[in-house]
């Protein structure tokens, strides 16, 4: 899907708009600022604060609801799956990118640590064990639910 830019908030407007609350003079647009060196301080090692997010898909059959999730890498001992409420967690840790060896990283792209995702399902699903199957294959993890059978409203006469 193409996207106009001029419908878009520029990054630096973006950024402005969430970051500097005192001022009302939004930020430029023209991306023309000098990009600074990384350093070691940068402001954003929050990673105890924040779990990593796991990016899913949603999508519905006639007679299912499926959520897919990239989960290369991780166990199925280190995943966590529950429902209450039509809520779908999905949390884990994905271990593996520390190496006590290492003195100096040069690009570090990779999430390792602590992961969680909460969705609210779209449809009313049967949170019953019967009818939920959980199957992590190949790096994704998909969960099959059977939708809830909901009947169709029905027309009332006025008379």
């Amino acid at each position: 899907m193409a996207r106009n830019n001029d419908d878009m908030l520029m990054e630096d407007e973006l950024a402005a708009a969430f970051l500097d609350e005192g001022s009302s003079t939004p930020a430029p647009a023209d991306n023309s600022a000098e990009l600074e060196a990384p350093s070691d301080d940068d402001g954003w090692d929050n990673t105890d604060e924040f779990p990593g997010q796991l990016a899913v898909d949603v999508y519905e059959t006639a007679e299912q609801l499926v959520v897919k999730a990239r989960t290369a890498g991780i166990s199925k001992s280190d995943l966590d799956v529950s429902i209450s409420d039509n809520i779908l967690t999905i949390s884990g840790v994905l271990s593996g990118g520390e190496d006590e060896h290492t003195t100096r990283w040069h690009i570090q792209e990779c999430y390792w640590g602590e992961f969680s995702r909460t969705i609210a399902l779209p449809v009313q699903v049967r949170e019953d064990e019967n009818s939920v199957k959980a199957e992590l294959k190949d790096g994704v993890l998909t969960i099959t639910f059977e939708k809830e059978k909901v009947e169709a409203p029905k027309k009332i006469q006025i008379q």
